[in-house]
C-alpha cells in the first residue's frame, strides 16, 4: 500500500524560460534528444486525461486519499504547464510535431470513447509505465548526463513527482472496483495494460523516427540507433521490463518498491547528491 507517512508535495517550478538550448540538448546527441522530445509531446494532452480519469471516481474515498487526488491533480497540471514549454522549444528548434500531435489525438479520443472504469484501467496502467522510466531517470545519472541543466532539472523534477504520486491511480482503482471478485480486477488491469503498452510503444517509436527523419537520418539508421539507446546503451526500456512484468503480480502495488529515497535525494541540488560509487539502489 501506499507510505502513511508519504507526502504528495506539488512543486511549483519553472524550466527553460529565456533559455536558449541546443537542438540536440541531450549530449548533442539526436537519439537521445528525440527519445526525450517525443515523449514530452505526449504529456499535456495526457495529463489532462490522467487528471479527468482519476477525478472521475474520487467521490467516497478517504480523506487522505482525496488529499492524496488534489496533490496528484495539482502536481499534473504544473506538469503540463512546463512541458508546453519545454514543447514550444522543440518546434523552436524547427521541428514540425503535426504527425506526434495527430496520433497523441487519435489514441485519446480512442479511450475517451470508453467507459469511465476503462479509462481509470488505462491512466493507472500509463502512471505505472511512467512511475518505472522516472524510477531509472533518476537511479542512474548517465541517462542526462551532457545535457542541457536547465533541461535536464526540468525531467529530474517531473520524474520525482511521477514517482511520488505513482500510487494515486492504483488507489483510486482499487476504491473504484471494490465490489469486483479479485479475478476480473487482474484481468481488466492487466488486459490495459497490454493494451496500453503497445499503443505507448508503437506511437512513441513513431513519434521518435519522424523527429530523426527530420534530422535527416534515413529509416534504418533511425531505428537501428533508437534500439540500440532503448535496449542496449543506456538501454533504459530493457532496464525497466522487470518493472513492468510486476505489474501482473496478484496483489501487486506501485509502492512495493520504496522508491522515497530517490525523491530525497532527486530534491536536492542534484549535483551535489550524487553518491560515491552511483546513486542508491532502490530495487
Amino acid at each position: 500500500m501506499t507510505p502513511v507517512q508519504l507526502t504528495i508535495t506539488p512543486r511549483d517550478r519553472r524550466f527553460g524560460r529565456d533559455h536558449a538550448s541546443a537542438r540536440h540538448w541531450l549530449n548533442g546527441d539526436p537519439i537521445a534528444t528525440a527519445f526525450f522530445n517525443a515523449l514530452s509531446i505526449t504529456f499535456p494532452r495526457g495529463e489532462a486525461f490522467f487528471i479527468d480519469s482519476v477525478r472521475a471516481f474520487r467521490d467516497g474515498v478517504s480523506e487522505k486519499l482525496a488529499g492524496e487526488v488534489a496533490a496528484f491533480i495539482k502536481q499534473e497540471v504544473v506538469h503540463s504547464r512546463e512541458h508546453l514549454a519545454f514543447n514550444r522549444q522543440v518546434t523552436d528548434h524547427g521541428y514540425d510535431v503535426t504527425r506526434l500531435d495527430a496520433d497523441v489525438t487519435m489514441v485519446l479520443d480512442l479511450a475517451y470513447s470508453r467507459p469511465p472504469i476503462i479509462r481509470l484501467a488505462a491512466t493507472m496502467a500509463l502512471e505505472h509505465f511512467t512511475a518505472v522510466l522516472a524510477h531509472q531517470l533518476l537511479r542512474d545519472p548517465r541517462y542526462l548526463d551532457g545535457a542541457d541543466p536547465e533541461l535536464a532539472a526540468l525531467w529530474r523534477w517531473h520524474a520525482m513527482e511521477e514517482i511520488e504520486h505513482k500510487g494515486v491511480a492504483h488507489d483510486i482503482w482499487c476504491h473504484a472496483t471494490r465490489d469486483w471478485p479479485p479475478l476480473k480486477r487482474w484481468w481488466v488491469k492487466s488486459l490495459m495494460m497490454l493494451v496500453v503498452t503497445r499503443h505507448f510503444l508503437h506511437h512513441r517509436a513513431r513519434g521518435m523516427v519522424e523527429l530523426l527523419r527530420q534530422d535527416g537520418m534515413t529509416r534504418v539508421r533511425a531505428w537501428g540507433g533508437l534500439l540500440h539507446y532503448a535496449l542496449v546503451r543506456p538501454g533504459i526500456l530493457r532496464r525497466t521490463a522487470w518493472p513492468w512484468m510486476r505489474y501482473f503480480l496478484p496483489g501487486f502495488h506501485p509502492w512495493q518498491v520504496d522508491d522515497r529515497a530517490l525523491i530525497a535525494l532527486a530534491d536536492t541540488p542534484y549535483a551535489d547528491a550524487r553518491m560515491e560509487g552511483g546513486m542508491p539502489s532502490a530495487a
